[in-house]
């Protein structure tokens, strides 16, 4: 699918460690960087490995590859060793004879423990980072997030609600920084997007969600309001050989135009 997936993306998403193990999923996002003009963001896998691939091959990787963006290693919910992270590999790049990457946008990631850990991240990664990057699945959302009394299990609305909420916050403190790119990274619930749009928070550039995709996969259709009230739990990643039919197929391009539609796109 990675060829018809231009059709419905309209961005290229890559995961650094299938890299290693698949060149078809490789050549297919270095030929896009040579011969198109799709933008390329290519991510660290730390979703996928628990932990940031490996930053001397990343980057390694990051240089060959030449993506438009790429994701700074960072450590999950962990903002001192997130921006440790971060000093580490800008200082590592300074000492490098070339510019890493070719003049990709560097992406940090926001994380943190509390309220106090992710603003210190968030004004460290939005003063210093091309884009700023917030996760979907704080621990912190589970406290701040609220449980409606729709059908969908309780810590999926408060991751949902949970970055709604931690987003506005930012905003009504006067933290969130307007002059700077965001990506949010991942989703609970497709309904969650819509809030942004709705509130014009249009330095939102961008997201990544393989929900529509897996959701197809596994049988499930989006309702053109919301998307679904569950979450299918397995990684794209983990379905990089799967053999779609023409059922599944169709689905995953319903879904995702379903996807575009509860962003009012």
């Amino acid at each position: 699918m990675l060829e018809q997936s231009l059709d419905y993306n309209d961005y290229a998403y890559a995961l650094v460690h299938l890299f290693e193990t698949n060149s078809q999923y490789y050549n297919f996002y270095k030929n896009l960087t040579e011969c198109s003009d799709v933008p390329v963001l290519l991510d660290n896998s730390i979703f996928e490995l628990k932990k940031a691939f490996e930053p001397n091959a990343y980057a390694q990787w990051v240089d060959r590859l030449k993506p438009n963006y790429y994701i700074v290693p960072d450590v999950l919910e962990d903002c001192a060793g997130t921006i440790e992270s971060w000093n580490s590999w800008m200082t590592h790049q300074t000492d490098q004879t070339s510019t890493l990457g070719d003049g990709a946008l560097k992406i940090g990631v926001v994380q943190g423990k509390d309220w106090n850990d992710l603003v210190k991240c968030y004004r460290h990664m939005s003063e210093h980072a091309d884009y700023v990057a917030v996760s979907f699945d704080y621990k912190f959302y589970e406290h701040i997030g609220i449980e409606s009394t729709t059908s969908a299990s309780g810590v999926l609305q408060r991751w949902c609600s949970g970055r709604q909420r931690f987003i506005r916050q930012l905003i009504d403190e006067g933290i969130w920084r307007w002059d700077k790119p965001h990506h949010l990274l991942g989703c609970s619930l497709a309904r969650e997007f819509r809030w942004y749009v709705d509130n014009d928070v249009y330095n939102i550039k961008s997201c990544d969600t393989s929900n529509p995709i897996v959701a197809a996969i596994k049988g499930y259709r989006y309702n053109e309001e919301f998307g679904l009230d569950h979450k299918p739990s397995t990684l794209l990643a983990d379905l990089i050989d799967h053999d779609m039919t023409d059922d599944q197929i169709e689905d995953l391009y319903y879904n995702t135009n379903m996807f575009k539609r509860i962003l009012r796109r």
